[in-house]
């Protein structure tokens, strides 16, 4: 049943009907009033105002947030907030103050009240920023609006002025008043964003709850008939990995699908919403990759939004948030995202199998883990979650994504708890939700400490040793993963593709003169990096041929077997030719198949049971 409140009514129930948690954090002053509309949305403009009442006296100190739930680098969103007005209650101009470049001092007149208002710009349709213009606007909250340090705990209202014909697609909960909407609080409120525009919604039951679609694209109407029908069946089988939807807050869950040609790839979770923006189509073999990101990002609604790191509560929307779970809170959901597009049949086995390829090459060949463990990458977010820096970094060399990191640990901690200890990752991660993330409403209760993740396992598996020596050695440590031993009870074989000198064609590209341009650093191991040769350098002749064409590289290499020994003469970005030795060496990549398709391998029935309850739908 849909409930419509007035927002006074709201602002009651914020402070009195919210859990322990919120009460012992909540701000009994007035609600804080935004008002946005967009006169000038042809130029990518919204004119944003914020009221703040009932203010003591001293300034007010109004900020622009740094950072964003769901990214972890810094972003500074008050580069896009220009033409600032700060009034009273009765219009009167304020006194204001820059103390920093993230916010503005302004001292409240005699009635206690604060008009903050501003132009922002924006540009850019993804999940971090937000994206202006006539057709949409796509609002991420932390790059929309100001707020005031101290009334964090305060209710908040917003209410926009939008075109004839726009919807919103929101987790805010709607007010009284039209295109009003009201939060419980400012974490609340910075975790909702906000799609306006010719909104095609869908929506269905899962239990008793409201699962919403609604996308802005020029598909046909059957078109996203069909694709609704995809998402919920990745609805239920991520509900069967948890054995439970969350209790949403206010009953409803939406998908904020922005599928426009000025929308950029992205997906970013929240609370009882997700944002989806992409350019690709939503029928054909395309729109797989728009699915993954559905997959991936509902997964979140449990892992990262409720089952939540300690060290991300409360988030912090003046500093980069460093987290040392992500390749938990990040990888095991891509895991899951990967695996659940299979489960739903909505990919076949060689696709899957290709995901576990991609994972095992990447830990397998990333000279950055073993060097730094799963929590070390964790770390590195800060630096390489969109963050922007102009100087280059070895990153090839230094840094392996969590992501694809988690996933690998992930990958071999299911396929060993089904192999050893009559369990699976699906009943490990409904131990952590019974206890991390049931048990609250509108924030994380219990957030979680890597020990507490370390415990769960030990009680899953029934197997406190093995616990803690899979942290010591994938999650603490540098120890790779055995994906080998890990993957053939499942009826899987790790085989080497065996093709000559890849890993040097795949660091070179050729530019408008005919030069050979090494593009990247060179990795650590290969045979560029043991002769000496880096990013920038000119390979000009290679085993006696001048190289002026990929062709012509190509040729060369076919002629050569794996650690054959060649001449190379590089003339390197500070202009010195030389010629130095340089090892042919083969391509490190692996692919996993099934042993039914290798020469000399056959698929026992164990491992067929093994693979096919691991891979078969969980929907009841």
């Amino acid at each position: 049943m849909k409930h419509i409140l007035t927002s006074a009514t709201v602002l009651a129930l914020s402070i009195v009907s919210t859990p322990l948690w919120a009460q012992t954090k909540a701000d009994t002053g007035p609600a804080v009033r935004y008002a946005v509309s967009f006169p000038n949305a042809v130029h990518h403009e919204a004119r944003v105002t914020a009221t703040f009442t009932g203010l003591p006296k001293g300034p007010l100190r109004v900020r622009m947030a740094r950072s964003s739930p769901g990214r972890y680098a810094i972003h500074d969103f008050a580069k896009n907030i220009y033409y600032v007005v700060a009034t009273d209650g009765t219009n009167k101009p304020l006194p204001t103050n820059r103390p920093d470049p993230y916010g503005w001092d302004v001292t409240p007149g005699a009635d206690g009240t604060v008009m903050f208002s501003y132009t922002l710009y924006g540009d850019l349709t993804d999940g971090t920023y937000v994206g202006i213009d006539q057709q949409h606007a796509h609002l991420n909250m932390p790059a929309t609006l100001c707020y005031a340090l101290g009334l964090e705990g305060r209710a908040a209202e917003v209410k926009f002025d939008v075109p004839p014909g726009w919807k919103a697609a929101t987790q805010l909960r709607p007010s009284g008043e039209k295109n009003t909407f009201t939060a419980p609080n400012l974490q609340y409120l910075m975790d909702s964003p906000v799609s306006w525009g010719a909104q095609q919604l869908r929506s269905w039951t899962e239990g008793e709850q409201t699962i919403e679609l609604a996308m802005l694209t020029d598909a046909a109407k059957a078109d996203v008939d069909a694709y609704q029908k995809k998402v919920q069946k990745i609805v239920q089988e991520e509900k069967a990995v948890f054995g439970e939807l969350p209790p949403f807050d206010f009953s409803r869950y939406t998908f904020i699908a922005d599928y426009l040609p000025q929308s950029t790839g992205d997906g970013m979770e929240h609370r009882n919403s997700t944002s989806l923006t992409s350019t690709r189509p939503i029928t054909g073999e395309e729109s797989i990759r728009n699915l993954g990101t559905v997959a991936h990002e509902f997964i979140h609604a449990w892992n990262v939004e409720r089952i939540r790191p300690k060290d991300l509560e409360p988030f912090d929307f003046q500093r980069a948030n460093m987290s040392d779970a992500l390749w938990f809170a990040e990888g095991f959901t891509e895991y899951y995202g990967k695996l659940v597009l299979r489960r739903a049949k909505l990919v076949e086995d060689e696709d899957f199998f290709n995901d576990i390829s991609s994972w095992v090459n990447i830990r397998q060949n990333s000279p950055g883990a073993r060097y730094a463990s799963a929590v070390d990458m964790s770390r590195q977010a800060t630096f390489i979650d969109a963050a922007a820096s102009n100087d280059p970094t070895n990153k090839a060399n230094t840094i392996i994504s969590y992501y694809t990191q988690g996933a690998g640990i992930a990958l071999v901690l299911d396929l060993q708890l089904r192999q050893h200890h009559r369990s699976n990752l699906d009943k490990y991660m409904q131990a952590l939700w019974q206890q991390f993330g049931k048990q609250e409403n509108y924030a994380p209760a219990k957030p979680y400490t890597l020990n507490d993740l370390q415990r769960v396992l030990g009680e899953v598996s029934k197997d406190t040793t093995f616990a803690g020596r899979f942290f010591r050695q994938y999650v603490y440590g540098r120890e790779q993963p055995r994906f080998a031993e890990a993957l053939l009870p499942a009826g899987l074989a790790v085989v080497p593709t065996r093709a000559l000198g890849a890993a040097l064609p795949r660091q070179v590209e050729f530019d408008d003169e005919g030069r050979c341009i090494v593009a990247v650093n060179t990795t650590i191991g290969s045979g560029l990096y043991k002769a000496g040769i880096d990013r920038g350098d000119q390979i000009v002749v290679l085993d006696g041929k001048e190289i002026r064409t990929a062709g012509e590289l190509d040729a060369v290499m076919r002629k050569h077997s794996p650690s054959d020994l060649v001449l190379v003469k590089i003339r390197t970005r500070g202009g010195v030719e030389k010629t130095v030795q340089l090892v042919l060496t083969e391509d490190p990549n692996v692919q996993v198949q099934p042993v039914e398709n290798v020469e000399k391998m056959t698929l026992s029935p164990k491992q067929k049971e093994l693979r096919e309850a691991w891979l078969a739908s969980q929907v009841k």
